[in-house]
């Protein structure tokens, strides 16, 4: 019997490789446009491979008979109703490794940036201005304070990639114990201390009632005029109305934005700051990274309608 999977029709979801995994059992992919989820119910798919703008709700799983595994395209499922999957005996799956080692470059690159006003240096002196004394001073980043919300995975490996500047790691993570954190010589401390004590500030959270807007005006009020704040995990973890306001007062001195609440910010008054370093949420992107996703995510779909368990099952959680 031909299998039926809905795959959203997007960059993220290389359609042949999809394919070429599936290859061993009968199937057809039915492209549905990111967000339309009538189109899904319309095609009644035994499987879903959804980017991360696709949500799916219990109500979309009570109209889907034959749906047997949904799959997200990426790390994050904050918009999939685990529970509801759950109930309904469906797995949900993601692919939670593929890009560990981009993302926390990219962050890591942002913070430097930011940092050494990189971007700001660079409009400079294609408008013909060579001046290496900022408008604004800053600090040296070298034996700094870098404070880390979330400490997982990714976050792990940007502590590995900073060893070399002798930072100190402050962390804030209430389901990190302390021997994982000692690890790699950090040390775990409340929100209000991480933001006292941090010269900078790295995002990795996922967007949960816990978390959202958790970088609001009080929060930027606590940091150091001079901290930067990176963010690669989730947009509305930061409130981007505090955000520029506390920019405008010079609260703080910069942000790196991969990820925003609106994607693409059109209109965005962010958009405006030199202060600003911003990225089209493509911290995950390289050609390898792009091509794992692709293969994880069809490998565990085409275990689940073969009838076997996937590797890299979900459960309802926290942070």
């Amino acid at each position: 019997m031909t299998k039926t999977i809905a795959v959203s029709n997007t960059p993220f979801i290389k359609e042949d490789v999809v394919s070429e995994q599936l290859s061993a059992i009968d199937h057809e992919l039915v492209p549905i446009e990111t967000g339309d989820t009538d189109a899904i119910v319309e095609a009644d798919p035994n499987a879903v491979i959804l980017d991360v703008n696709t949500g799916v709700t219990a109500e979309l799983v009570s109209q889907l008979d034959n749906l047997e595994i949904v799959a997200r395209a990426g790390t994050g499922f904050d918009n999939v109703d685990v529970e509801a999957c759950q109930e309904a005996g469906i797995p949900v799956v993601n692919v939670p490794g593929y890009s560990t080692n981009e993302v926390s470059t990219h962050a890591f690159s942002l913070l430097l940036a930011c940092r050494r006003t990189l971007v700001e240096y660079d409009r400079d002196v294609k408008q013909e201005e060579w001046n290496w004394m900022p408008n604004r001073t800053f600090p040296r980043f070298y034996g700094s304070t870098l404070g880390i919300v979330s400490f997982g995975t990714i976050a792990r490996r940007i502590a590995e990639l900073t060893e070399g500047f002798d930072l100190d790691l402050v962390v804030y993570d209430p389901y990190v114990d302390e021997e994982v954190a000692d690890e790699y010589d950090a040390e775990i401390v409340e929100f209000d201390e991480l933001l006292e004590r941090s010269d900078a500030v790295t995002i990795h959270a996922p967007l949960t009632d816990e978390t959202h807007h958790m970088f609001d005006a009080d929060a930027f009020e606590k940091l150091a005029d001079h901290a930067i704040v990176v963010n690669v995990g989730r947009g509305g973890i930061i409130d981007e109305d505090a955000l520029y306001d506390a920019l405008v007062e010079r609260e703080i001195f910069g942000a790196g934005l991969d990820v925003m609440e609106e994607e693409p910010p059109i209109g965005s008054k962010l958009l405006e700051r030199d202060d600003v370093v911003l990225t089209p949420h493509a911290a995950w992107y390289s050609a390898d990274s792009h091509l794992d996703l692709n293969e994880t995510v069809s490998q565990d779909v085409l275990r689940a309608l073969q009838g076997e368990e996937p590797e890299n099952t979900v459960e309802p959680k926290g942070w």
